[in-house]
């Protein structure tokens, strides 16, 4: 289980970015996502989101993407592979 805080927020940030991803908040009425623009990845997050639900966010992405596990150092692959392993559990 991971824990809700700035620190998990940006760890995950960090497992993104060494993938090759730019992360962006913005603001509007959309569900968070990655997509590919001009073969740039970027994965854009709702601003108004909690930390809870941005957190959430990325680690469904991260589930989402492919991902060669020999781009990723030591800790990084275990941050990845017990991500693929968590369930999300929203809150009622």
């Amino acid at each position: 289980m991971l824990s809700i805080t700035n620190h998990t927020l940006e760890k995950l940030e960090a497992l993104l970015r060494d993938l090759g991803y730019r992360v962006r908040y913005e603001k509007g009425n959309f569900k968070s996502g990655a997509c590919i623009i001009h073969e740039s990845k970027v994965v854009v997050v709702n601003k108004f989101l909690s930390l809870e639900q941005r957190i959430n966010s990325l680690v469904e992405i991260i589930k989402s993407v492919d991902i060669a596990a020999s781009q990723l150092d030591s800790k990084q692959k275990s941050l990845y592979l017990s991500l693929r392993q968590t369930a999300i559990v929203l809150p009622n």
